[in-house]
């Protein structure tokens, strides 16, 4: 029986990487195929430690932007139903990015799912690190039904999102900027959603960064990934523009980043 971090972080990887897409079937890469992030990853701030104290003064700062527009964006990043999260990135490319539309996309989403699903959830269980909100009563951006109390190191929500950010910039690179920096805010958010330390997120960028560098270079994917980075070519065409207030939102939440408080 799953472990009662693990099982969180499990749904979460899979809504995140799986769950909405249809796709034609191919084997998953095996959990080898990512470092193990225990031995990745540093050790999250200790009790008492100046850094400790860093995560609590940015925990109870933020959650002065309850009702922001700050705080909506973050509220809109925590959904990671797939195709929400692919076009969470239209902004960063100029049209909007339909995951219906890029098949191959979902197949290697697919393919990744079992290894970052074991990594992420063995460094959860592993440190076993509690969120910031428990035993408070300072608001949260989201429902904490399913996060798991005790499995905030590394952030979940900020490896998928980064490592979105780096899948779609290795397939599209004339756009690596801006979809790294979108990369860096959905991490952002999740500080300003009260559902982690800023150390967990910084380490969500290290995981997601390790699991994507491994998995990239998967020779099994080559194939799913040149046609996926065509699919995305070819929707370029026809894609309505992103929505102009969304793209405001977020360009004003890189340009105030939460982790240089």
């Amino acid at each position: 029986m799953m472990s009662s971090v693990r099982l969180p972080v499990a749904l979460l990887m899979c809504a995140t990487l799986l769950s909405a897409c249809e796709t034609p079937s191919r084997e998953p890469l095996p959990e080898s195929a990512v470092p193990d992030a225990r031995l990745v990853l540093p050790q999250p701030p200790a009790s008492g430690s100046a850094a400790q104290a860093d995560d609590d003064r940015i925990f109870r700062e933020t959650r002065a932007l309850k009702d922001t527009p700050r705080w909506a964006l973050a509220q809109k990043d925590a959904d990671l139903e797939v195709p929400h999260l692919v076009r969470d990135f239209s902004c960063s490319v100029g049209y909007t990015l339909d995951l219906a539309k890029a098949p191959h996309l979902a197949i290697v989403l697919k393919r990744m799912e079992n290894p970052i699903i074991h990594r992420t959830s063995e460094a959860k269980h592993y440190w076993h690190r509690t969120r910031p909100f428990v035993g408070t009563n300072l608001p949260i951006c989201t429902s904490p039904e399913g996060l798991g109390l005790h499995s905030s190191y590394p952030s979940g929500h900020t490896t998928a999102g980064y490592g979105m950010a780096l899948l779609l910039a290795h397939l599209m690179p004339e756009h690596a900027t801006m979809l790294l920096q979108r990369g860096r805010v959905f991490g952002e958010s999740r500080i300003v959603c009260g559902a982690h330390w800023k150390s967990d997120v910084q380490a969500g960028f290290l995981n997601a960064s390790s699991e994507m560098d491994a998995l990239l270079a998967a020779p099994e994917l080559q194939d799913d990934l040149a046609a996926a980075r065509e699919e995305l070519r070819a929707m370029k065409v026809a894609a309505p523009a992103p929505d102009a207030a969304d793209c405001a939102a977020e360009a004003d939440a890189a340009a105030h980043s939460i982790l240089s408080e």
